[in-house]
């Protein structure tokens, strides 16, 4: 919840305005200010006052209890025109909460912490638990003072400056062979500042920074009515002997007959993560050391701490185990624990039609995130200035689009962070469908939508997109003209609105005519069509015309053409669907 106060009638009129933008994340406090704040600032996660920077820095003074706890707090000035991130920036999200604020309000969000005013990422906002001396390591990232980067997991990481490296410049680090047989990864000497990935229990040494990927999964079993503490008790002194982090707990895993036992479930919500379950049959699959006739009876698998938590794959680090009971009773719970491999990521990104304001936000943080950018030149274009520092671009011209894919999915592969661009939604017509193709489930895929052309074409046109349509694209070069001409027949006589892409080229010139001739048997020359190109940019054109009277040579690659069905109307100018197909009003 994000709490708002305000002492003047001006502020108010400001906080009545974010009240209501944000009615369902907001709580109004009213009362002398100090109170209010107190108040706010005890029961919020956020706060955001509109008051002087001053003011709310000596209200909030004797308050502050530490970063990891204090709310983030933003001050707005009663005129409206900036939103600061005052205090918690990163922990607090305060950072994000003006940059928010500024959006609803109309707002310069004004952000100070040093990472963001560089865009070098802050390690606290990595995604990933983290531990050590954040503020010292990061000083000697901005200072350019050389970092190691010690990785026992290759997990997959955002863009990090060029001054933090692994000791063998370039190389993608992956777990020591034998962890734990080999004994314990080297540690950073003589105070070097130090980014650690691992999952082991170590105190972070000097100047270092670990970071806790999510590469546990801990499998449970237990017998009806065993208690919270039991469960729970098994998992950390499991990890805890094993030499594992908690904070690198994924999930917890077990069978579907006990997806609602009270112990388990519990014992998730305190380590603060997700319940997994899968069917019996399902585990009953699953090869383990140390099957059981127990289980087997009672829920139907020889095993489930060990193949709950085996079944997504990975490397068995701790074996099952039973709890034990002070007092000598049969133990109630079971645990195993699994060491994921490290996957890597790739995000397949819709940069929209072209204009900045049409890039959504979701896609802009998956350019910060990744480590990588794959995409055609011109499109890398477009977001260079939103990539972070040592973002390793991979870019290439036209027709390139299956070593575009290809080159994504194999860094991946190798463990990174990786985004792969497309101009409007990269599913329609653009990158998402071969770099899938090309894709296994050996790497995590995340889909990012965009604006379409067909979208951006027919808000500026009115509303042709009203009802049932279809994007059907006239370029041959991958689907014979055969296939093409009998989708256009089908949607000619299913009376669909039509939007056509790549409608013609100059090695193409026919295509388009002979689909307007086609779409032309079923509707009546008056039929509106929508011609917009290079929609969103600035040299963006509009025009509205007819079946009839439009001409195919003022068409070309960077043009978009709607076609109406018999129900579409020119109305003041713009091309209008109705909902129903019958036209109402007339």
């Amino acid at each position: 919840m994000i709490g708002l106060i305000s002492a003047t009638e001006a502020g108010g009129r400001a906080r009545a305005r974010l009240a209501g933008a944000w009615p369902a994340r907001t709580r109004v406090y009213e009362g002398p200010v100090r109170d209010a704040f107190e108040r706010a600032f005890r029961e919020c996660e956020q706060v955001v006052c509109f008051l002087a920077a001053g003011a709310v820095v000596r209200l909030a003074a004797p308050l502050l209890a530490g970063k990891s706890v204090d709310p983030g707090v933003v001050c707005v000035d009663e005129g409206g025109r900036f939103a600061v991130a005052l205090l918690g920036g990163h922990a607090g999200g305060a950072n994000a909460l003006a940059r928010a604020v500024g959006e609803a309000l109309g707002a310069e969000p004004v952000i100070t912490t040093a990472t963001d005013a560089v865009a070098v990422p802050g390690l606290d906002t990595l995604g990933f638990p983290v531990e050590g001396d954040v503020a010292g390591v990061t000083r000697a990232m901005l200072d350019g003072e050389a970092v190691a980067l010690e990785a026992e997991l290759a997990w997959p990481l955002p863009a990090l400056p060029s001054n933090v490296s692994p000791p063998s410049a370039g190389a993608v680090p992956t777990l020591p062979q034998a962890l734990g047989s080999a004994g314990p990864a080297p540690r950073g000497e003589g105070g070097k500042p130090t980014v650690r990935v691992s999952d082991r229990a170590l105190e972070p040494a000097l100047r270092e920074v670990v970071l806790r990927p999510p590469s546990l999964v801990v499998g449970v079993g237990a017998s009806k009515g065993a208690p919270v503490d039991e469960v729970l008790g098994l998992v950390r002194e499991s990890l805890r002997e094993a030499g594992l982090s908690a904070l690198c707990v994924r999930e917890l895993a077990t069978v579907d007959a006990k997806r609602d036992e009270a112990g388990i479930v519990e014992a998730a919500g305190r380590l603060g993560v997700p319940l997994v379950t899968y069917g019996a049959e399902e585990l009953a699959g699953v090869e383990v050391p140390n099957p059981s006739g127990a289980p087997l009876a009672a829920v139907g698998t020889p095993s489930v701490a060990e193949a709950a938590a085996l079944r997504g794959g990975g490397e068995l680090v701790v074996p099952k185990r039973k709890s034990e009971r002070a007092d000598g009773r049969p133990a109630m719970a079971t645990c195993a624990i699994v060491r994921r491999p490290a996957r890597g990521r790739l995000a397949v990104v819709g940069l929209g039609p072209g204009a900045r304001d049409l890039l959504t936000p979701r896609a802009r943080d998956e350019l910060r995130r990744a480590a990588v950018l794959v995409g055609l030149d011109q499109y890398v274009d477009q977001i260079r200035d939103l990539l972070r520092p040592g973002t390793r671009i991979v870019e290439s011209g036209l027709g390139a689009e299956e070593e575009r894919a290809r080159t994504a999915v194999a860094e991946a592969r190798e463990g990174r962070a990786v985004a792969l661009i497309g101009s409007g939604d990269a599913g329609v017509y653009a990158m998402a469908s071969p770099a899938l193709a090309e894709a296994g489930d050996d790497i995590d895929v995340v889909g990012v939508p965009g604006v379409t052309a067909a979208l951006a074409a027919g808000a500026l046109l009115g509303a042709p997109l009203g009802h049932d349509h279809v994007s059907i694209s006239l370029s041959d070069l991958h689907t014979p003209w055969e296939v093409i001409e009998r989708r256009v027949r089908a949607a000619a006589e299913a009376d669909l609105v039509v939007t056509f892409y790549n409608p013609r080229s100059r090695g193409r010139d026919w295509q388009l005519p002979k689909s307007l001739a086609l779409l032309a048997e079923h509707r009546a020359a008056s039929t509106p069509v929508g011609v917009v190109r290079n929609a969103s940019r600035p040299d963006e054109s509009v025009r509205l015309t007819t079946l009839a009277a439009l001409d195919p040579d003022s068409v070309d690659m960077m043009t978009v053409v709607t076609v109406g069905n018999t129900a579409t109307r020119a109305i003041a100018g713009r091309m209008v669907t109705p909902r129903g197909y019958r036209w109402q009003g007339v």
